[in-house]
């Protein structure tokens, strides 16, 4: 089975900035499609950034421009670089891996993700 495990995470203040990580527990092509999501209290799950091969982009509509994606294919490592952080940014933070490269193009439907790891807090104030 595949692990993925989120880290850096933490509560920090409005402007401030963090960058999370995601240890994969498999060797990491660089075609295969990766994700970033986020999920707050009461509200569903959305995605925010995705990267596959050379291609990137960010999803979530306010995050654009502040957050970027990128990984390390050597350590195994996919990031998530989180600048001038606003108190709505508050979420649970979750990596995951698409089932096909395609999903990097559908919207980043959370059904096209089977592999997910179990989150990081960030908080903002």
């Amino acid at each position: 089975h595949v692990q993925l495990v989120e880290s850096g995470g933490g509560s920090v203040q409005t402007g401030g900035s963090l960058r999370l990580s995601c240890e994969i527990s498999l060797y990491i092509y660089s075609s295969y499609c990766m994700g970033w999501f986020r999920q707050a209290p009461g509200k569903e799950r959305e995605g925010v950034s995705w990267i596959a091969g050379s291609s990137r982009n960010d999803h979530a509509g306010p995050v654009k421009g502040r957050f970027t994606i990128s990984r390390d294919n050597a350590k195994a490592t996919l990031y998530l670089q989180m600048n001038s952080l606003k108190p709505e940014d508050t979420a649970m933070y979750y990596c995951a891996l698409a089932a096909r490269n395609e999903g990097c193009w559908a919207g980043l439907h959370t059904a096209d993700f089977p592999h997910w790891g179990q989150g990081t807090q960030v908080t903002v104030s």
